[in-house]
């Protein structure tokens, strides 16, 4: 069940970062990616400044979106590259 809540946390991480950054999602599949992978970089990102990595939904929630607006800004400057 656990893996359920991941994936959804990241459809909606996801969504929320392409929203602040496109002004548009990226589809079902493409938010759960962009949700996850921000997941993972977010919580290397606050490990590595010394901050936690969230506490409770919302601490997670934090941090994912940190992590997947900071990955599509990398994805942006590549593509322009």
């Amino acid at each position: 069940m656990e893996i359920v809540y991941f994936l959804v946390i990241g459809a909606v991480v996801g969504w929320l970062a392409g929203q602040i950054v496109k002004g548009r999602g990226f589809g079902l599949l493409g938010n759960m990616v962009v949700g996850v992978v921000g997941a993972v970089l977010g919580g290397f990102l606050f490990r590595q400044l010394g901050l936690g990595s969230g506490d409770g939904l919302l601490g997670v929630l934090l941090v994912s979106l940190v992590g997947a607006i900071v990955l599509l800004a990398i994805v942006s400057v590549v593509k322009k590259a």
